[in-house]
């Protein structure tokens, strides 16, 4: 199910742009969301899981959590900032109900449910909030090299230096730190297995 909708969203996503809102751009520019990226690296980890990767468990479970982790974070981030700001109509809405919504329910679900042999360290919940991080550092480096531009062509496209570079790295901070309680929360590196 994660792979086939991961595919409808991105089918969604590219060619129907009247779909186009709630942070959205059109066709594959959408690729510089998190959003979008975490999507489809589920996807992917789940290709993975279905057709290439047994025999390796503890990797499966790490890349699993990060994709689970990752996809939750925007899952939160939207219900619980950018859906009260702008509206939650606006995210549930196209390639964005896949993405903000049923994708990240699935893998937070299907990480639950599976069943791991190895338990998970605080380790495994560094390396998942690792994606967090990645981005957030190619963000802050296109910004440096691009600039920040002006709306709507703003390379600051998520709005996070509106209120400062200071904020803006407290903002970010913030960010990694919720992936990292999400990835501890879904892996559960204090429990008794």
């Amino acid at each position: 199910m994660i792979i086939v909708l991961t595919i409808i969203g991105v089918i969604v996503m590219v060619f129907n742009k009247v779909s186009a809102t709630g942070l959205t751009a059109t066709g594959f520019e959408n690729l510089k969301f998190y959003t979008v990226l975490s999507n489809v690296f589920s996807g992917i980890v789940a290709v993975v899981q279905s057709f290439f990767d047994r025999q390796n468990k503890r990797y499966l479970s790490t890349l699993k959590l990060t994709a689970a982790s990752a996809v939750s974070l925007t899952l939160i981030v939207v219900g619980g900032f950018f859906g009260p700001l702008y509206g939650w109509s606006n995210f549930y809405h196209g390639s964005n109900i896949f993405f903000h919504l049923i994708v990240p329910l699935l893998c937070m679900a299907e990480y639950l449910a599976a069943r791991h042999e190895h338990k998970t360290g605080l380790k495994q919940c560094i390396i998942a909030s690792s994606t967090t991080t990645v981005y957030g550092i190619a963000y802050v480096v296109n910004i440096a090299v691009n600039g920040i531009g002006t709306w709507p062509e703003s390379n600051d496209w998520y709005g996070f230096l509106n209120w400062g570079y200071a904020m803006g790295a407290v903002i970010f901070a913030g960010i990694v730190f919720v992936n990292f309680l999400i990835a501890c929360l879904l892996g559960r590196p204090w429990s008794k297995k």
